[in-house]
């Protein structure tokens, strides 16, 4: 292990060489527009893995390979890239940044040892890294922040740290402070490590930091931030905050062992700076990941993996369909070592690979910590564990994000619909947030996801992938109709055609019965008015008629009374009698009061407290029942609003949602009741389209 009092200088050619490791690996999270893209180019650079960077704007990078990226101008998928920095083993997962693509990087992030969060330095957009702190939180993930594009406006580290202070529980640990030529400057220059209190410069050309002397009106400033950074140390360091106590200065390699303890504990979240783009603060990132950041143990125990057993263990963490290589798992190795060919419970490693974007290159083995293809798997899934033994779901896995946005689909070729639904599910194989499903009452085929790229998204590989020609349209909301008010009713139905003819004649009541009681019916025939075996016609033929009423939509509701009616000896039948029946109902129901349901879902809003106002609004102006709101607990500066929203105002509520809440807010919703429409939403309702 390198000596922990040798300093993490931005310049590696001075470091000490480490002794051998397993590979870790490192996950790149954050906001959509951060950088992680530009970000995980310079660490391949920097690592001497790429040796020209690419371009986002002109779609070059790694992650912009796939023609989806390309096509979105964004990520849409994870890039797994493997690379080495002083003779260490990473793999480095660039997850997409997109809300809509979030379930990808939630998995993602359960398998790696450290996630490096990359916010942009605009105080303002500190809040759209909020969701995926408060999951590293929950999940007890060890992650650090690098604040990027600090070259880009008048980047005030103290404001950027005090902003994210307010979205975690974990306490903050600047790392580094920023040198300016002078205290006005809006430039940052350099930077000053608060371990080493060594002092760097940037260089335009993008080489390595050159380490200068600290400047003289730098020092207060740097020995205030050192005191705050032991301070908070101290906090989990009974030890530590003895030294400082007695005011001795703790010695730099046990500073750096209390940083990368606490680090591994998910206790503190350290904090750097930089710009990928200039590749400033890149070499510093790395030492710090190289030095502090854990082993794969901690993953492994993590999700309940005991690597001390060394057996070989996989935990698969992305599913894809590829043409020519069938279900192809992207996983961890968390325990022991894999060879190529070996049996892992019902599946077979055959053909294992490292991976580099979109490159797969075979290999031989792959040992504890490295992040693998299995091509070819048959049953294996996002979650799955792989171990000599058995292959089972992992129970600490997180269950998938819940669907925010639907759209109905329509197959428009004939034939087409067996294609569709196996197309359906390999894609909802490789992402766990997407799911189809039935509609009951309106025999729709719905397909859910995270919002309308995420969608568009589908279409596309549907049409381009699957060669499948769908139409969508919206979702159809449900409606339902009852009746006010109790009817009498006489139907007949009577048809001569010269042979035997067609005659029904019955007479019914009925009256409306409790939200949700549904359809009852009641034979009261006596004396043989109708005979017994026309009665399931009767019932047949009124539940037909219930399928549309006078306002369109089926009929619920209601208790039905065949009471009375008249037969043939010749000509009666079961389907004269259905026909009775029906035309019984359909006028009965005109005459009833018909009236119109709509389904209304309890909906749980979660958004950042500064967005509470605006949810509100949100939320009436779509003619939703506020029912209380509370802060959200264990979400610092979030709260969980509590609704009743009409579906009818549910389907786009997501895109409206985002945009008060700067993409970070989110719901549940669940079925809750039909009530009655009125005003301008039952004219709405009843308008054709």
């Amino acid at each position: 292990m390198a000596d922990k009092n040798s300093s993490p200088q931005e310049n590696p050619e001075n470091t000490p060489t480490a002794e051998s490791r397993p590979p870790r690996c490192a996950a790149i999270v954050g906001p959509y527009s951060s950088g992680k893209s530009s970000l995980l180019e310079s660490l391949l650079a920097a690592c001497g893995t790429l040796h020209r960077k690419g371009s986002i704007r002109e779609g070059t990078t790694l992650a912009d390979s796939s023609a989806d990226a390309r096509a979105h101008q964004m990520s849409t998928e994870i890039t797994v890239a493997r690379a080495q920095y002083l003779q260490d083993d990473w793999h480095f997962i660039d997850c997409p940044g997109s809300v809509d693509f979030a379930q990808d990087s939630r998995d993602a992030l359960m398998v790696c040892d450290v996630a490096i969060v990359v916010v942009e330095s605009d105080v303002e957009k500190m809040i759209t890294a909020a969701p995926v702190l408060q999951f590293l939180d929950y999940n007890r993930i060890p992650h650090l922040i690098f604040i990027n594009k600090i070259d880009t406006g008048n980047c005030r580290i103290r404001h950027s740290l005090a902003a994210l202070q307010d979205l975690t529980t974990r306490p903050l640990i600047l790392r580094e402070i920023p040198l300016r030529d002078h205290a006005d400057s809006p430039d940052i220059t350099g930077f000053v490590d608060l371990v080493s209190e060594r002092a760097y410069q940037y260089l335009d050309d993008g080489s390595p930091s050159r380490m200068i002397a600290l400047p003289a009106r730098t020092k207060p400033d740097e020995d205030t931030a050192r005191d705050t950074l032991l301070e908070q140390l101290a906090d989990f360091d009974d030890g530590l905050l003895e030294q400082i106590l007695e005011d001795h200065t703790p010695a730099t390699g046990e500073i750096y062992d209390n940083l990368g303890r606490d680090l591994a504990q998910d206790l503190i979240v350290p904090v750097f700076f930089g710009s990928a783009e200039r590749n400033r603060g890149i070499r510093r990132l790395l030492k710090a990941l190289r030095h502090e950041a854990p082993s794969p143990d901690i993953a492994a125990y993590r999700l309940g993996i005991d690597p001390a057993a060394d057996q070989p263990a996989v935990q698969i963490f992305k599913t894809i369909h590829l043409p020519h290589e069938g279900r192809f798992c992207i996983g961890r190795v968390l325990s022991g070592t894999i060879n190529n060919g070996d049996n892992l419970g019902s599946e077979h490693a055959n053909a294992i690979c490292s991976l580099f974007g979109p490159r797969h290159d075979k290999i031989d083995t792959a040992p504890t910590g490295a992040v693998i293809g299995l091509p070819r798997m048959n049953h294996a899934r996002t979650g799955t564990l792989l171990t000599l033994q058995t292959n089972n779901p992992v129970e600490l896995w997180p269950a998938p994000l819940p669907p925010l946005y639907q759209l109905a689909l329509i197959v428009n070729k004939p034939g087409d619909d067996v294609k569709l639904n196996e197309a359906l599910r390999y894609i909802c194989e490789q992402d766990r947030s997407l799911s189809v499903l039935h509609h009951e009452r309106t025999g729709q085929l719905i397909l859910q996801g995270q919002g309308d790229i995420h969608l568009q998204l589908v279409l596309s590989q549907l049409a381009e992938r699957y060669h499948v020609d769908i139409g969508t349209a919206p979702v159809a909301t449900g409606f339902e109709e009852t009746i006010r008010s109790s009817f009498e009713a006489h139907g007949r139905y009577k048809k001569q055609s010269g042979g035997h003819g067609q005659f029904g004649d019955v007479k019914i009541s009925a009256r409306p019965l409790p939200r949700g009681a549904g359809f009852a019916f009641i034979d009261a025939i006596v004396g043989g008015a109708i005979p017994r075996q026309y009665i399931g016609a009767v019932q047949k033929g009124i539940l037909d008629g219930l399928r549309t009423g006078p306002l369109g939509f089926p009929v619920v509701d209601l208790e039905v009374t065949l009471h009375d009616g008249a037969f043939h000896a010749v000509d009666s039948s079961d389907q004269a009698f259905q026909m009775a029946g029906r035309l019984a109902l359909a006028d009965g129901l005109k005459t009833a009061g018909p009236i119109l349901l709509e389904p209304v879902e309890d909906v749980i809003f979660v958004i950042p407290s500064s967005c509470t106002s605006k949810t509100q609004r949100l939320i009436t102006t779509r003619r939703g029942q506020i029912l209380g709101f509370n802060p959200r607990e264990g979400w610092p500066g979030w709260d969980e609003i509590q609704a009743r929203v009409p579906t009818a105002e549910t389907g786009d509520m997501v895109m409206e949602l985002r945009s008060v809440t700067l993409g970070t807010g989110f719901f549940t919703k669940q079925f809750s009741h039909m009530q009655e429409v009125s005003g301008k939403a039952l004219d709405a309702a009843l308008t054709p389209r």
